[in-house]
């Protein structure tokens, strides 16, 4: 995950930079909203923290400039100044939280876990496995065989990225893109060097097998692993991991800690101006953000009394002009100030670190009147971190998903003491509980009730006998939905008009489209956007639609690339030249809005289908 931080506060921005990093996210920093905007335009990130008060672009304005382009990524507004007002007004230019300086750093992770978790619309993560190979990101270990493999937070970052998208193919550049912040943006080969060290600490740990393979010329992916069980993590190892982030943050606090006195200093040369008379207003500025940054960061310091202190300075600095100002007032509270920062620090934000928690295990219900099956299930959910709760009737059935909330039905069909069957159930559940997934698991195997499974709504249809390490893996994939990428488009026309009539009428639907009006430079573009689908207009000067599809289907590597012509030719013999040159549909013109989507958006399912049949993940989702 990818989290630009704005802040102007240098130290601020650091520990709250290093905090993030510990938990493995890679984070920029901007220091002025100008700077954020620009980093937003040219990367994709995940989350932004956006500081309120910040030079050239305040947070606020930044904010409600992104969500007026549409922005849709989640927005944290962090800031020292808590009245409702300005937390009613950060919330009404897009912000989706609002945090107040000094933070608790757990209560701030939380909140970001939960923003990420809100936007992508997934469950919570159970730790990943790959044979043996177990990856737990609550507690941030990697073990084999129970025992702890030391990485760097680059190769953990790495790792991690493949487990999370098995199967999917990772350029160098899209690792770059997704692991590296913008100041530390290597060279492609840094990947390779990377990926090499991860490569040998993992044999090294006594894997034989290849983890990460590669795909010639065109990156790398997760190699298939064998099933296995997943061991328990040792707790000296996540302790040991946990004091050395806690050692790292506490550096970070007291490179720091001393900085503060030169930002006093600024408020004592305010002070010695305001008695004698020659207080100018850019040092009365000078001061009032110097008040603003200590009441963000003294209390992450171990300093909360001076922060509420630093806080009033700030609001009385707001609230008058160097002419109107309460000089008594003021030098009181910067006396106070004064005296609050001589006291030792009390506990910082590295002694509110957050302790790794105890993972939650999925709930799993099946239904079902075989108990030896069922027992040997719940060995097997046992050794996957599941917890299995098993009923043998329908009636019992209704009651505990009512009580305990499973995240995942398996069902049989047969109940043969019972009049109804599991089909009458599942239409239940498909009513009263339309989000809960169900994989029905029976001996019966026949089409209708594979067709009368579907129209219910069932997740997936597993035919007894098979085995239960197949059966979890079934219920594994339902509890760790892969993240769709939206779908992207490259269109290609000589006509703007046409480009631009249809990027609106598919941005709607959850595609990215990519215009390209010359020709002439259609290969750059294609290697340069990857896209899931090409649409390319017939009727084009110096090159024509067929001719670009027939370019594409002569390299191997977009051998499976869907192209769709536009013309407004439909007479059998071109329709016959068409396909021939390796097109996959077309699109007539001029354009018929609900044409174009039906046939663009089935072109997109039909290549996410064919990916599954070969066990492969789609890289993108398509939306209405």
């Amino acid at each position: 995950m990818k989290i630009l931080v704005v802040e102007d506060d240098e130290l601020t921005g650091l520990a709250l930079s290093q905090a993030l990093t510990y938990h493995h996210y890679t984070v920029d920093v901007a220091q002025d909203g100008r700077a954020g905007l620009t980093l937003t335009e040219t990367y994709e990130y995940d989350l932004l923290l956006l500081d309120v008060l910040v030079p050239e672009l305040d947070g606020i304005s930044l904010c409600r400039k992104l969500r007026d382009r549409g922005y849709q990524k989640p927005i944290l507004l962090l800031t020292a100044k808590d009245s409702r007002t300005d937390r009613i007004t950060g919330l009404d230019a897009g912000a989706d939280d609002y945090v107040v300086k000094p933070y608790d750093l757990s209560e701030l992770l939380a909140r970001i876990r939960a923003l990420l978790r809100r936007s992508q619309e997934t469950r919570p993560t159970p730790t990943l496995s790959w044979g043996e190979l177990c990856f737990n990101p609550i507690s941030s270990e990697v073990t084999y065989r129970q025992q702890a493999i030391a990485l760097t937070p680059k190769e953990y970052s790495l790792l991690e990225l493949f487990l999370r998208s098995p199967q999917r193919v990772f350029s160098r550049s899209a690792i770059l893109d997704r692991l590296w912040s913008l100041g530390a943006s290597p060279a492609e080969s840094a990947v390779t060097t990377h990926i090499k060290d991860l490569r040998q600490k993992l044999r090294a740990s006594g894997l034989r097998a290849e983890v990460i393979e590669t795909v010639y010329g065109l990156g790398y992916r997760l190699a298939t692993a064998p099933s296995t069980t997943m061991p328990e993590p040792k707790a000296q190892e996540k302790a040991a991991r946990l004091a050395q982030g806690i050692e790292s943050l506490r550096q970070v606090i007291e490179r720091f800690r001393h900085s503060f006195g030169d930002q006093v200093a600024v408020l004592e040369q305010m002070q010695e101006a305001l008695q004698a008379g020659t207080l100018a207003a850019d040092l009365y500025q000078q001061a009032y953000h110097e008040a603003h940054k200590l009441a963000g960061s003294l209390g992450m310091f171990g300093y909360p009394a001076a922060s509420k202190t630093a806080r009033e300075i700030e609001h009385l600095l707001v609230g008058s002009s160097p002419e109107q100002l309460d000089a008594k007032l003021f030098s009181a509270l910067l006396q106070r100030l004064q005296t609050e920062m001589a006291q030792p620090p009390e506990a910082t934000v590295a002694d509110h670190f957050p302790q790794p928690q105890a993972e939650a295990q999925p709930k799993v219900l099946l239904i079902d009147d075989d108990v030896a099956l069922a027992e040997a299930l719940r060995s097997a959910a046992i050794a996957h971190r599941l917890e299995l709760q098993v009923v043998t009737d329908l009636s019992a059935a209704r009651q505990v998903l009512i009580q305990c909330s499973p995240e995942v039905v398996l069902l049989d069909l047969n109940f043969p003491e019972e009049e109804e069957g599991g089909m009458a159930l599942l239409a239940e559940i498909r009513q009263q509980m339309p989000k809960l997934p169900v994989l029905v698991f029976t001996g019966r195997d026949s089409l209708s009730d594979r067709l009368e499974a579907s129209r219910l709504g069932a997740q997936g249809f597993l035919s007894k006998p098979i085995p239960t390490d197949q059966v979890i893996q079934a219920v594994l994939r339902l509890l760790t939905p892969q993240p769709a990428d939206e779908a992207r488009i490259l269109a290609v026309d000589n006509n703007l008009h046409t480009l631009q009539t249809l990027a609106e009428l598919l941005r709607p639907w959850g595609v990215k489209v990519f215009t390209l009006d010359d020709p002439q430079n259609f290969w750059q573009g294609l290697t340069s956007t990857l896209p899931d689908l090409l649409i390319l207009a017939q009727e084009m000067t110096e090159i024509g639609g067929l001719e670009l599809c027939q370019v594409v289907r002569q390299d191997w590597r977009w051998g499976n690339l869907p192209i769709l012509v536009m013309t407004s030719q439909t007479d059998s013999a071109f329709v016959r030249a068409l396909f021939r040159a390796g097109a996959d549909d077309f699109i007539r013109t001029p354009i018929l809005e609900p044409e174009l989507i039906t046939r663009v958006l089935c072109r997109l399912e039909r290549g996410r289908s064919r990916l599954a049949a070969k066990g492969l993940s789609a890289p993108f989702s398509v939306s209405p």
